[in-house]
């Protein structure tokens, strides 16, 4: 965070965002206490858009700082995920001395590499396995050799990451000087960031041995290199990660180097003591200084000579039984080439055919068979016993006609089943014609003739009526005493009251005609009284408890309970009409 962002701007930003939380939420408390005495719905909606207005304008007074802190918190997704606790080994060195592509070797991490300096601008991290585990291997920016105030970003991040990571350190020298600096200036620079990497496992690695090796180097440059080793504790390994020399001999010496490190620094723990208490190693020691072998009876002997012989015998059947098959093989073949040895022959016009070798006669084999026919896979449909099983099929077929099974004789009919047979066709065609002509009649357009006409081509009339009731003896006379009287006629000579009072009668009767014909819907199919008023306190109940539970006024109730409700209609009215509707 320091080397990257600055770390006092980046606290003050977050000082300053603390701040405006902090002012914001006392704005919220005094405003909180402001509504709970709120006369109306109006001043509630005023009180609330006035905290709101405070809130903003507080928080526009941030935009600086956030806009800081959202390109801080851009910049650091960017940024490699490193764990500090698992086992890391970093690569650091001059710039231009081969550890991007030493990364690129042993890891899947794809690093530029260039052949100039400062190629890497920023910490990589790639990831390798060995001995079933998982390694973060770190690329770091180049360090030139000079104080640590005059050091620039790039190398301030090299630099924290070997001070604060708990890894394997490979520093990685250029025999041949091909990064621009001297190996005096490379030896200079391993002893002023040493203090950097105390109490870690680490290794000096000589790369670009391809173009000059250790060698070849003059007396005094190979006795600066050897300087480092410090009596022996520090490794000085070669490499080439041109033509792989050595790349993964160092890799193994670091990650061996780590794990003996890590193991070393738990046994110092306080945990380790607590577990070798609960373990305890037996060692024991012999009494009198004798040796006592392993004793196995003899019976036992025996019995595992016997097995073993038997085994041999078996072994040896097997391989004479495989040379004999073997033989005949060849026998068989004569010594068929492979398809090795024919491509071989043949050269560019080797065409790879595998039909060739189908167990089918013929021409058959080189016939192109679809995976798919019609929607259906065909491996699906096929048997190999599918001839075997058709020759069957045609053997027993042949047996049965042999046999007779499909000669059948149809046998002869009675004159009784002949009669009932043309019986049974006649009614099948008379209903078949009735058919047709109901279904003529239904599709023609024709007019359909009156019923009062109809019923005058019948011959019906109340005359006839009359004669056919007197002659079951039904009186149908117009006296009083007849089972049923002649209406009285209407006078056409009737006028003024009378003409007025048989107008009300009528109206009343008609009236009366029509209640008695049309009953309401609560009493239609509901004979009992009872029942139906207790159907009606039940329905009464049900509507009521359903429009109560919403505050309506009826089932119907669809408008707005508070016809002017005071919130929208007081306080100041603008420019124009006062009627809001």
């Amino acid at each position: 965070m320091n080397v990257l962002y600055d770390k006092d701007h980046y606290k003050l930003a977050l000082g300053q965002t603390n701040t405006a939380r902090h002012l914001i939420d006392n704005v919220a408390k005094d405003y909180v206490r402001l509504l709970k005495y709120g006369d109306s719905l109006y001043r509630c909606k005023q009180l609330k858009k006035a905290a709101l207005g405070r809130m903003a304008t507080i928080m526009k007074r941030q935009g600086s700082n956030l806009t800081y802190l959202e390109q801080v918190r851009q910049h650091l997704a960017r940024l490699p995920s490193i764990d500090p606790y698992t086992r890391t080994i970093i690569i650091c060195g001059f710039p231009n001395v081969g550890k991007s592509s030493f990364i690129n070797k042993i890891t899947r991490a794809d690093v530029e590499v260039q052949p100039y300096a400062f190629t890497t601008k920023s910490l990589y991290v790639g990831h390798t396995d060995y001995k079933y585990l998982r390694w973060q291997v770190i690329d770091t920016p180049g360090i030139l050799d000079h104080s640590l105030e005059d050091r620039n970003v790039i190398e301030m991040q090299a630099v924290t990451a070997l001070a604060h990571l708990r890894a394997a350190v490979l520093y990685v020298c250029d025999v041949s000087e091909q990064c621009g600096h001297t190996i005096e200036e490379q030896v200079h620079l391993f002893k002023s960031i040493k203090p950097l990497f105390n109490d870690k496992p680490l290794i000096v690695v000589v790369n670009k041995i391809d173009v000059l090796s250790m060698k070849d180097l003059s007396d005094d440059k190979r006795k600066a290199l050897e300087d480092l080793m410090d009596n022996g504790k520090v490794p000085i390994m070669e490499m080439s990660t041109v033509n792989d020399h050595g790349v993964m001999e160092v890799k193994q010496e670091a990650c061996e180097r780590l794990l003996s490190y890590r193991v070393d620094q738990k046994i110092k723990t306080k945990k380790v003591d607590g577990l070798l208490n609960r373990l305890h190693v037996a060692l024991p020691t012999p009494r009198d200084g004798k040796s006592r072998p392993v004793c196995i009876p003899d019976s036992v002997l025996a019995k595992k000579k016997i097995i073993a012989d038997k085994q041999k015998k078996i072994q040896q059947q097997q391989q004479q039984q495989g040379g004999e098959e073997e033989e005949e093989e060849n026998k068989t073949t004569n010594k068929r080439k492979l398809e090795r040895e024919i491509e071989e022959a043949e050269g560019d016009d080797y065409v790879l055919d595998l039909k060739k070798n189908y167990d089918i006669e013929g021409e058959q084999k080189f016939d192109n068979i679809p995976e798919i026919w019609e929607g259906h896979n065909i491996a699906d449909y096929i048997d190999p016993e599918i001839l075997a099983r058709l020759n069957d099929l045609e053997k027993e077929e042949d047996v049965r006609t042999e046999t007779g099974i499909y000669d059948y004789k149809a046998p002869e009919l009675t004159p009784t089943m002949i009669d009932i047979q043309n019986l049974a066709k006649e009614i099948r065609e008379a209903r078949m014609i009735m058919k047709e002509e109901s279904r003529i009649v239904k599709q023609s357009t024709k007019s359909h003739m009156p019923r009062t006409a109809a019923a005058q081509v019948r011959g019906r009339s109340v005359t006839r009526l009359k004669n056919e009731m007197e002659k079951l003896g039904v009186n149908v006379d117009d006296r009083e005493d007849a089972h049923f009287a002649k209406t009285r006629g209407r006078s056409r000579s009737a006028s003024g009251p009378s003409k007025k009072r048989m107008r009300v009668e009528s109206v009343g009767r008609s009236l009366s005609r029509g209640r008695s014909a049309s009953r309401p819907r609560d009493e239609m199919g509901i004979k009992d009284i009872a029942m139906k008023d207790k159907l009606k306190n039940i329905a009464h109940k049900a509507i009521s408890k359903k429009v109560g539970k919403k505050g309506l006024k009826g089932e119907a109730d669809r408008f707005i309970g508070t016809k002017m409700p005071r919130h929208l209609f007081a306080g100041k009215r603008g420019v124009g009409k006062t009627d809001r509707r």
